[in-house]
């Protein structure tokens, strides 16, 4: 859940990677990095922390040049050190810079032959350090002084014949360009966008089309699945379909929690699905407990209050904001450790008594995962006098390791996992417990106008849209990912970061 960029201006573009770095926050608050392109040298500042703590006014004024990509991170598996921020530089061929949301799946294997036979070296754990090192290998292969669009495009095919996973790019090549591509499954997103100004046209790719609005950019589309986009250091823009057999199976996470609601990713509103979704909640209820006793449905801010609303619409009970958030406490879904986050919900949350004391609540969430955080909130709002209190989520339990780039925990620390709906119940303290059913989930994401029949519900169903994720891989990504082990490696990459400052 990382967040990309890259603009191709007529000016210099540090500000507007900046701007763009901070609509995408939502998608990493680990680290950020920017690096721009001029007269053939390239300008980095990348570090650990928000965007706003990572640029300082002494590192924009460096960061020069009409071309650059951004990067805004948060870990999946391994270490928060700074060693692993983004955007990450090889210098042969021409100098290449790249950043990446998404994760690979073969990134062993790709290591190997990186090292065996590309004959290059690898510094840190990073995945998106060894896709930069496969596309620059590759594009080295063409044996060009000057590369056109075939000559990277070339690259794209066999960056995909090699990597398998999911994976949005935008890299840099020194002096020529910025290309975007995106994996032959499209399951992180990327799109792309201009501007017209008085010096010419403007582009500009993204993660979310949200940040292409903010900017002033109009939105041109998505990148398919397996398609690249080649925008050269003068302007001029180039797509090519990159791979034999793409189908189109996006992340349906992505909706439910990643994104933000006024983004739209492929041709699919964020906000009407999370519209729908709560339309076909209220219909579960009314199906379930059709004598329900719900007086208040409270949101659980800030993804669910879209959900929740129209579920109150549909249930004919009174919406209330009954929780007030401190926004400057990051989330807790990618915060190390369980003490961390049980602290970190009681800063974050406040209850509203007035909303809460003496009613039936229905309280509604995006997803659960652990179960942590949900459960503190039902205690909260039992501690602010509610009757009974029902819980809801807005997506269907949550089972399953999520291997394409999310940070979700190892299976065994997920609440759901092996467990009934009324276990998940029992543990977090609700009166009772509604979970969307999937079938539903996939028609209010993809049953819009424009449809989608197929979606990555890997982390409801167990099925991995790539093929090649067995028990054997689940098992290395979950002691990479169990809380513990996690600890232990920001601990020794703490230490690493203060011996090196």
């Amino acid at each position: 859940m990382c967040g990309i960029v890259g603009i191709v201006g007529k000016s210099n573009v540090n500000q507007a990677l900046y701007d763009a770095l901070t609509v995408l926050q939502h998608r990493g608050q680990d680290a950020a990095g920017i690096v721009t392109s001029h007269d053939g040298r390239l300008f980095l500042r990348k570090d650990n922390g928000l965007v706003r703590d990572v640029f300082h006014q002494r590192h924009m004024q460096r960061l020069v040049g009409h071309m650059g990509i951004g990067h805004v991170r948060y870990p999946t598996a391994g270490s928060s050190t700074s060693a692993e921020a983004q955007p990450f530089y090889v210098n042969s061929p021409y100098g290449i810079t790249l950043a990446h949301n998404g994760n690979l799946t073969n990134v062993e294997q790709l290591a190997k032959e990186i090292y065996e036979s590309d004959l290059r070296h690898v510094n840190t754990n990073s995945d998106s350090e060894v896709l930069l090192n496969v596309f620059a290998h590759e594009l080295a292969q063409r044996g060009k002084l000057q590369p056109t669009e075939e000559d990277v495009f070339a690259a794209v095919i066999d960056v995909h014949n090699r990597c398998v996973g999911g994976y949005a790019v935008v890299a840099m090549i020194t002096g020529y360009g910025i290309v975007g591509f995106r994996d032959p499954h499209g399951i992180r997103p990327i799109v792309f966008g201009q501007r017209h100004t008085d010096e010419g046209v403007e582009y500009m790719i993204a993660s979310e089309s949200v940040s292409l609005d903010v900017l002033g950019f109009t939105l041109i589309r998505d990148l398919a699945p397996g398609e690249a986009v080649y925008i050269t250091e003068d302007g001029k823009l180039h797509t090519r379909q990159c791979a034999v057999a793409p189908k189109l199976t996006p992340c349906i996470f992505e909706h439910v929690y990643l994104a933000r609601p006024d983004s739209i990713i492929d041709g699919v509103s964020v906000y009407k699905a999370r519209l729908r979704m709560g339309e076909k909640l209220a219909d579960k209820i009314l199906r379930e407990r059709p004598e329900h006793d719900i007086d208040v449905v409270i949101p659980i801010p800030d993804t669910s209050r879209t959900a929740a609303l129209e579920l109150a619409n549909h249930l004919g009970v009174k919406f209330r904001e009954g929780f007030v958030k401190n926004r400057y406490i990051g989330r807790t879904f990618i915060m190390p450790g369980q003490a961390a986050r049980k602290k970190s919900v009681r800063q974050k949350l406040n209850a509203i008594e007035l909303e809460f004391r003496g009613k039936n609540v229905m309280l509604v969430d995006d997803s659960i995962v652990r179960g942590t955080t949900c459960k503190q909130i039902i205690q909260m709002a039992r501690e602010a006098g509610a009757k009974n209190v029902y819980f809801c989520s807005a997506a269907p339990a949550v089972r399953y390791p999520n291997v394409y780039g999310i940070d979700m925990p190892s299976a065994h620390e997920l609440i759901a996992h092996n467990r009934t709906t009324q276990d998940v119940a029992d543990l977090i303290g609700a009166d009772w417990l509604i979970y969307q059913d999937l079938p539903d989930l996939i028609e209010a994401v993809g049953g819009g106008k424009i449809k989608i029949e197929q979606f990555d519900c890997a982390v409801f169903d167990g099925k991995y849209v790539t093929g090649d994720v067995d028990e054997a891989y689940l098992n290395k990504i979950e002691q990479a990912r169990n809380d513990s082990s996690k600890i232990k490696t920001q601990a020794v990459s703490a230490i690493i970061d203060l011996y090196n400052n």
